[in-house]
């Protein structure tokens, strides 16, 4: 079996036990989700949806957030672990969606 056949057939496994795998991250649409899932690397899904709300109150899409500022979302995800590095990232993605794709 080849390597495509093989995922493929693994594909179909899996869905047939999870036909409809919930996500356990927080969010109210795609920019939220993509912030969740960035905020979850080496932190835990509970701590994540106890610090998304937070930060989502402030800013929730790519402009208000770019508007908060790197060291404000460093501030408010610190809990999270590496929030320097995170910070940088979701304000360097935020203005990739807003310049590359109108937000």
């Amino acid at each position: 079996m080849r390597k495509d056949e093989r995922a493929m057939a693994i594909s179909s496994i899996l869905d047939q036990h999870y036909p409809d795998p919930g996500i356990p991250l927080s969010h109210k649409d795609p920019y939220t989700l993509l912030v969740a899932v960035l905020l979850s690397a080496q932190c835990t899904d509970a701590r994540v949806n106890k610090i998304s709300p937070l930060l989502f109150e402030l800013a929730d899409n790519p402009a208000s957030m770019i508007d908060l500022g790197v060291s404000k979302v460093k501030e408010i995800i610190r809990p999270c672990g590496l929030s320097p590095s995170k910070s940088k990232a979701i304000i360097g993605l935020s203005e990739i969606l807003l310049e590359k794709y109108g937000g």
